[in-house]
């Protein structure tokens, strides 16, 4: 797909190129006009492109595969079009450059051709001359057209598709598209009409791998009210409308059956069809995008079986199978009975891979050919924090492993042929996330030679280059070129300076970081990179190799596009540049000598290369466009003139594949390819086969490489490169399936590489010896909940789960007891792997235990299980007044209560770290007056509360205490808000009496009976004018007048009246009858007197300069609240003198049902 738009700036050495850090903005253009508004990026799609293919295999964690074709790349830069591969390529422009000159901004007409001879580059040794033959198409009408879709169709066709479309990026929708087709490589083209007399929009097509001749086009609406597919049988020459009644996300054919498609839907449900898209039908809901997967032939028995990542009904991720046929939820088969990680499931060849998190554990599971699924077994220490798979060919895993210490590196392990073991083979791989992307590391396997594989290391802070010619056993720095391109010396010798590449990406966003190997040419390795002591990134020279590595030829000095035609007997390159261009550079000896060719008379921005897929033809087509707002340009060159006859035997010569010490016998055997004659114009064929002969080489040490929890003894020591166990690792401990009656392999510490096929000589393995399993004692007895809960509700089913990591398991009883007088005996417990159901009715701390024993010896496992309902009310209570430095209660009432089973958590002040306690209630001090926030959680089980509350300390308040008729106390629930409802009614009650505000009236009722409440009475702001002692007295003579003629009274239901007074703390807690309260006037009679006479007093001491008298309150604490003043204090005692205190701010609530003010 290309999006047409912007240039990108002008390459070169130097500062303004150096690679950024993530996550920095790109660095500036250092020349030229500000570049367009858009940015061109093309898509090319050859063979069967996005249709053709299965979505690309899952990931552990975060995805980065090796595949066998080049990644797509970040915004910005460019990467040739390759024909030979056969899914969806993904290419993104070099931006456009300077305005353009004269003559340079029209189009040529719609098939004109152009002949021209090809000119050899100056200085270079000129071969055969070379005729190529130009012809230039232009898409008319499509200049608004900011993507383009290309597909090659196969093998053996001349029909080229080009889908152009005007994405609107805010909208997130094609409004705009059309369809071309041609059918003589791509000479002249024909605009495609699908429904005659009305607009048809295509979002994308997708090509049958296995018969490329069907064809499938997603058609959308405007209004996305109508969604429908366009079906051709014939390579695109008709099609035929089907109406579906989804919207497409993307299409999967069956790799085998061709007229089996899997359809994934926006709304992330599943469809399948068995006619190739004309009727489908719904297999699942909830399926997780790109982790579907179709049977793999000659691994799944049923090739009609589709493998899924699906969301079940409680949130979790299961994986589960279902033949298309029959896919209902009774008949969905789970070959995996937990849950697993969301986005891990990831089938490749004989492997299944998932991921699974419990109790914030990580473990990596492998199937090997559909068996049961084992826990991958790394190094004990590595404690992986990512794992990636990166290949799975030839009956081996390789996986990078981001370790516990690491950052921006991973390490590189491989397995045994299950998987399930792995070895370490190199560290320090450089690894890059690019924004909103997945993980890439960067390792390329070389294709066309078994065992080869690049990697960009990263040592003390340098990115450097290696090579391995066996699958990781060695590795070695690429050998660097005695010359450069002009013939002068490199001055770059070892071990001070290796030749390094960009493999998979660059960090430099101006370099494509793209190395080139095909299996159609193998020995040959094209890519951008430098000379010198480590990788830099603004450097970009090209170099290549026909002997696999062996020897290296710088070719340019600059990044190039390039294409390989009839299995690389022709390499194409084009300059990967800002400016537009007109010449290609190709080469016909393997990049010995380079010619030039004009392959258009008018320059264009290039896009990017295509030929037909498998690239066994000399036909190849350049995309671009002449202005940003031309049409775009499709120019076919073609080199069969210059290669009239087939090859023979005579026209080929061969040459050996060797490592860089010069050893031919790689992976246990000598292998020899042939090459076309640099002095021989002939073309390969189709039929071509680049393998020559190869011979079985005698087993030598090198053909072996450390066992599972073995490492290599470093070189520096006298017995370098032999094998010893490392500290963690037991040689003899039998493995922790072992089952007694079996046998088991006594590892010497070597394995045979993978696919090494060498025979005799040297056997470090030397056929292990087998040793009976013995009976072992059980060890690493664990006892859990399905899903590692601890906490479970009254009544619920309750799983546990018995699981034994090592010792016999046939042999060996399990006693189980769950805590409550369930008691019982079991065999082969952890063996089947059953549950024990269990159900607890009644709340409290259970203690399960389990002890398995056998006659080699015995282990425990205990769990405490919490069994409680969960919270569902939380109030806090606090005293509102105190003194500064005075101890306050703080109270949290939970409903239901859970004694012993709840945690809480105390934030006072503007302290985040909280206080805990097992308690409901914590005692503290203020020591300064203002607001103060307290706050309290309350933590049981799964449940967590939070109530908080907002006071404020002051310096000076009185207090009255209070009590209530007798029959209160048959209506007191002794809840929180009922005795905050009390409160406020008392207050505002008071205040309507008083003429007080009620601001300054605060009236709390205690816990417990009988009902008794405290009156404080805060002060007003001070004035100047106001002398507060004398108001403050003043208050409390209109409150005690109210309160004694019995003023302040409200209704409870069915008409009773409770009246309120004040309470008679000497005479321990006197309640108001239904027609007393003379006793009450005497007494406060009494306290007035007092009162006077404490008032002249004070005014008298006041006169007297530098002095003033404060009464000291009393603090006694209450059983369930702290008071300032306790129950046994007198009345002249309490309301006596200036207090300081803390004041409770109560937000106002409506009262229960049964009050009536």
């Amino acid at each position: 797909m290309a999006h047409r738009g912007a240039p990108r700036a002008p390459k070169g050495s130097g500062p303004a190129a150096r690679a950024r850090s993530l996550g920095a903005p790109p660095p500036p253009p250092r020349s030229g006009p500000p570049p367009p508004p858009l940015l061109l990026l093309l898509l090319l799609l050859a063979a069967c492109g996005a249709a053709g293919r299965s979505p690309e295999p899952g990931r552990l964690g975060p995805r980065a595969w090796l595949t066998r074709s080049p990644p797509s790349l970040p915004a910005g830069r460019a990467l040739p079009g390759d024909g030979e591969d056969r899914q969806e390529r993904r290419t993104e422009s070099g931006a456009q450059g300077p305005a353009l000159g004269p003559g340079e901004d029209g189009a040529p007409a719609a098939g004109q051709g152009r002949w021209a001879r090809a000119a050899p580059v100056a200085g270079a040794a000129s071969p055969a001359q070379v005729s190529l033959i130009s012809t230039s198409f232009v898409l008319k009408g499509d200049a608004t057209h900011n993507q383009a879709m290309v597909h090659w169709t196969g093998e053996n066709s001349s029909v080229i598709l080009i889908l152009t479309k005007y994405y609107h990026a805010d909208m997130g929708k094609v409004l705009e598209s059309s369809l071309w087709r041609s059918s003589d490589f791509g000479t002249s083209y024909t605009k495609l009409t699908l429904q005659p007399g009305f607009t048809t929009i295509i979002d994308s097509f997708y090509i049958c791998p296995t018969n490329k001749r069907k064809i499938i086009l997603v058609s959308s609406s405007l209004s996305d009210r109508e969604e429908s597919l366009f079906l051709s049988t014939d390579e695109g020459a008709t099609f035929q409308k089907q109406l579906i009644p989804f919207s497409v996300e993307m299409l999967i054919f069956h790799p085998k059956q061709e007229d089996k498609v899997l359809a994934y839907s926006k709304e992330g449900k599943l469809y399948v069809s068995s006619d190739l898209g004309r009727k489908w039908t719904l297999l699942q809901e909830r399926v997780t995008k790109d982790h579907v997967f179709w049977a793999v032939s000659g691994v799944d028995a049923d090739p009609d079986l589709v493998h899924m990542e699906v969301q079940d009904l409680g949130g979790g991720f299961r994986y589960v199978t279902c033949q298309i046929h029959n896919c209902s939820d009774k008949t969905l088969t789970a070959p995996f009975a937990g849950a697993i990680d969301h986005r891990s499931l990831t089938l490749q060849d004989d492997y299944v891979f998932f991921k699974a998190t419990s109790a914030n554990q990580t473990k990596y599971y492998v199937s090997y050919r559909r068996g049961e699924f084992v826990l991958m077994k790394l190094p004990k220490y590595a404690l992986p924090k990512d794992l990636l798979i990166i290949s799975t060919d030839e009956s081996q895993v390789f996986v990078a492993v981001q370790e516990w210490r690491q950052t921006d590196t991973y390490n590189l392990y491989q397995s045994d042929p299950r998987g399930v073991h792995y070895v370490l083979v190199l560290e320090g791989v450089r690894s890059s996330r690019q924004a909103e992307e997945e993980v890439v590391i960067d390792i390329l396997e070389v294709r066309g030679v078994k065992g080869v594989f690049l990697a960009n290391q990263k040592i003390d802070g340098k990115v450097v280059t290696r090579i391995t010619y066996n699958k990781g056993r060695d590795w070695d720095y690429l050998r660097p070129p005695s010359v450069d391109m002009n013939g002068k010396p490199t001055n770059c010798r070892p071990p001070d300076c290796h030749l390094h590449l960009h493999l998979r990406w660059a960090d430099n966003p101006y370099v494509s970081g793209t190395v080139h190997t095909k299996d159609t040419a193998p020995g040959l390795i094209m890519g951008a990179g430098n000379l010198g002591s480590q990788l830099v990134e603004y450097k970009e020279e090209m170099y290549i190799t026909s002997d696999c590595g062996h020897t290296w030829r710088q070719v340019f000095e600059e990044e190039h596009h390039i294409l390989y035609l009839d299995h690389g007997g022709v390499i194409v390159a084009i300059k990967d540049t800002s400016i537009p261009l007109k010449i290609l550079k190709f080469s016909v000896d393997e990049g010995l000598t380079w010619s030039t060719h004009n392959f258009t008379s008018t320059s264009v921005f290039v896009d990017g290369l295509l030929s037909e897929p498998g690239e066994e033809t000399l036909v190849m087509t350049i995309f671009g466009h002449i202005s940003f707002r031309s049409d775009w340009e499709l120019v076919k060159v073609d080199f069969r003139p210059s290669f009239s006859r087939p090859c023979g035997e005579e026209d080929y010569s061969s040459w050996d594949l060797t490592n860089l010490q010069g050893d031919r016998c790689l992976m246990g055997q000598q292998r020899s390819f042939r090459k076309r004659k640099p002095t021989s114009s002939c073309v390969k064929g189709r039929s071509f086969t680049s393998a020559l002969r190869s011979r079985v080489c005698e087993c030598r040490a090198s053909d072996f490489l450390c066992d599972y929890g073995f490492e290599r003894s470093p070189s520096s020591e006298s017995d370098a490169n032999k094998c010893f166990p490392n500290f963690w690792f037991n040689p003899l401990s039998p493995p922790d399936d072992c089952v007694l009656g079996q046998m088991y392999p006594n590892s010497l510490g070597y394995r045979k590489v993978v696919s090494n096929v060498c025979k005799g000589g040297v056997d470090l393995q030397q056929g292990p010896a087998q040793l009976p399993c013995p009976l072992t004692p059980p060890r690493g007895l664990r006892v859990s909940i399905l899903g590692e809960a601890v906490s479970v509700r009254p009544g619920e089913d309750v799983l546990f789960v018995v699981r034994q990591e090592q010792g016999d398991v046939l042999t060996t009883k399990y006693q189980v007891d769950l805590g409550d007088g369930f008691k019982a005996m079991y065999m082969n417990l952890t063996l089947t792997g059953a549950p024990i159901r269990h159900r607890y009715e009644n709340p409290g701390v259970y203690r399960v235990s389990v002890r398995a024993e056998n006659v080699a010896g015995h282990d425990e496992a205990v769990l405490f299980v919490q069994v409680n309902s969960p919270l569902q009310a939380l109030y806090l209570e606090v005293v509102p007044v105190i003194g500064i430095n005075q101890e306050v209660n703080l109270t949290a009432v939970m409903l239901p209560p859970n004694p012993n089973l709840t945690v809480f958590y105390w934030w006072i002040g503007h302290s985040v770290q909280p206080l805990l306690s097992l308690d409901n209630s914590v005692t503290t001090r203020f020591v300064d007056t203002g607001a103060v926030r307290v706050t309290v959680q309350a933590a049981c089980g799964n449940s967590v509360l939070q109530d908080s509350r907002v006071v404020r300390v002051l310096d000076q308040f009185q207090l009255v205490p209070l009590q209530f008729s007798k029959e209160l106390d048959a209506h007191n629930p002794n809840t929180p808000e009922w005795r905050e409802d009390i409160g406020l009614v008392v207050t505002r009650l008071l205040s309507k009496e008083t003429g007080i505000p009620e601001e300054l009236l605060v009236t709390v009722v205690k816990p417990g009976l009988p009902t008794l409440a405290d009156l404080h009475v805060l002060l007003p702001p001070p004035r100047p004018t106001r002398k507060r002692s004398l108001t403050s007295d003043k208050r409390l003579a209109v409150i005690q007048q109210a309160l004694s003629a019995q003023k302040v009274s409200f209704l409870l239901r069915g008409g009773l009246r409770i009246l309120v007074a004040v309470r008679d703390a000497d005479a321990g807690s006197p309640r108001l009858g239904g027609s007393g309260g003379y006793w009450a006037v005497a007494v406060l009679f009494v306290i007035g007197l007092f009162s006077v006479g404490a008032f002249i007093l004070f005014k008298f001491k006041r006169k007297r300069p530098g002095r003033t008298v404060y009464a000291q309150m009393h603090n006694e604490k209450e059983q369930e609240m702290t008071s300032p003043v306790g129950h046994g204090q007198g009345l002249q005692s309490a309301i006596q003198g200036n207090h300081s205190g803390v004041v409770l701010s109560i937000n106002s609530r409506e009262m229960h049902s049964y009050l009536v003010s």
